[in-house]
């Protein structure tokens, strides 16, 4: 036997080339599952700029603050050539009892082949104050400002305002105008004009708001308490506080939150931006949206979100593609039946090619059934082709079978967010030894008998 049979016949039936093989395919394969999730991104941004699209136009995430007491007063400072300026700043004054109770309309709107979350909610806002004192502050009572007190509504995006707002002030009805002098606290919202001539003020108004996605409140109260309902069935409580109670059904939800003043880290009253204020002296410019501020409210989720559990299969593709392979080579260890790299490389596309079905139906359909018919039609696709190569109905069928096993497998792992590591543990687990249990017999160091090279 010549050199090049020799090395012919080593390159047919070495165990450890062949699986040297399949490790280069499975990297290779790498590049295709990465531009598949590179993919599924870029389609989760688009629906996410649909979703902006329309959100401008509607309504953004709301968050509502106070209202809250502003007291102006004037301060004099010396600019850099040592003239005397008059300026004026703010002393704010946050509501004893406050309290939001209302009910939030889901409504889904369509961005070509995107579905958007938008909502409309009627708040009922009451609460009261009493008046300042501003001696606490370190200010006089004279420098103040009492002719040109205003309360302040805090809403983070105007334009989805539905309805004009009225205050009703102790007794007197007061209509809102737009906008909040200074910015300090409540860089965006309304504002209404209170005359403090009285010790205790009660004051309640209706609010109707568009807003996407997500309503969030700021606990400005000493005591703030917060009463929701929707008929939408699968909301997220977010922010810094659960609430207190909740009961979820397939009829709607209902959530009530009571939030202290002990509860957040800010006092009762202050000048300027003194809410902003954390523990390292940090200060949000006026303006700004107070990002450190506590906030807590719902946020209204599709029951699936297409594009995440896309991008969950997707990662578990270069496994599903792994155990194919295994699949593969064991075949040719137990049948001595030798299958070409390139089949093997064919048969790894047809897997990556299901990810993107995958994607593509479940834009149009719910999720299960573009998963269910991704995987049938993968399956078949590759039932037809490994008959020719098998050459053999048992092991077609058995291949098939074990590959319709590794579909429901992984569908299992989507559905059972808590318990997929526990799952896919035990399965890998059980795959392992099943294998160890076929492959107990073996020789592997004449794995390999002299076959003929199967055609494709």
């Amino acid at each position: 036997m010549s050199m090049f049979d020799r090395i012919n016949r080593w390159v047919r039936t070495s165990t450890m080339l062949k699986l040297a093989v399949i490790g280069i395919l499975v990297l290779v394969l790498l590049i295709p599952t990465a531009m598949l999730q590179s993919l599924i991104s870029e389609r989760e941004s688009t629906r996410n700029m649909a979703v902006a699209e329309v959100s401008s136009k509607w309504g953004a995430e709301q968050v509502i603050g106070g209202p809250v007491l502003s007291v102006p007063y004037e301060t004099t400072v010396n600019d850099a050539n040592g003239q005397v300026q008059r300026q004026t700043e703010y002393a704010h004054f946050l509501p004893d009892e406050l309290q939001f109770d209302g009910s939030i309309r889901p409504e889904k709107r369509s961005r070509g082949i995107f579905t958007v979350m938008l909502y409309n909610t009627r708040l009922n806002i009451k609460g009261t104050f009493k008046k300042p004192l501003v001696a606490s502050l370190g200010l006089s009572a004279s420098a103040m400002r009492w002719d040109k007190a205003f309360l302040s509504l805090g809403i983070s995006d105007v334009k989805g305002i539905r309805e004009a707002i009225k205050f009703r002030l102790n007794d007197r009805l007061v209509e809102a105008e737009p906008g909040i002098a200074g910015g300090d606290i409540l860089p965006s919202g309304v504002s209404i004009p209170l005359a403090l001539n009285a010790d205790t003020y009660a004051f309640e108004t209706t609010l109707n708001l568009n807003g996407s996605t997500q309503l969030s409140f700021l606990p400005l109260g000493k005591e703030t308490r917060v009463r929701l309902q929707s008929p939408w069935s699968t909301p997220s409580f977010t922010g810094s506080f659960l609430p207190d109670q909740r009961r979820i059904t397939a009829s709607g939800f209902e959530a009530n939150w009571k939030v202290l003043q002990f509860n957040r880290n800010f006092p009762q009253q202050g000048i300027g931006n003194f809410l902003t204020r954390s523990g390292r002296g940090e200060v949000v410019s006026p303006g700004q949206q107070p990002s450190e501020l506590p906030s807590f409210g719902v946020k209204l989720l599709l029951p699936v979100d297409e594009y995440q559990k896309t991008m969950r299969s997707a990662k578990y593709g270069i496994m599903f593609v792994m155990l194919t392979f295994v699949a593969f080579f064991f075949v040719e260890i137990l049948d001595r039946r030798r299958i070409h790299p390139i089949q093997y490389l064919l048969v790894g596309f047809a897997i990556c090619l299901f990810y993107l079905l995958l994607l593509s139906i479940s834009e149009h359909m719910p999720f299960d059934w573009a998963y269910l018919i991704g995987s049938v039609i993968i399956l078949v696709l590759i039932t037809g082709y490994v008959r020719y190569v098998f050459r053999n109905v048992r092991l077609t069928v058995l291949f098939s079978t074990v590959l319709a096993l590794l579909y429901g497998f992984f569908y299992s792992l989507l559905q059972l967010e808590d318990y997929s590591l526990l799952l896919g543990s035990f399965g890998l687990l059980l795959m392992l030894g099943i294998i160890m249990y076929l492959t107990r017999h073996i020789d592997w160091y004449q794995a390999y008998e002299p076959a003929d090279v199967v055609k494709a």
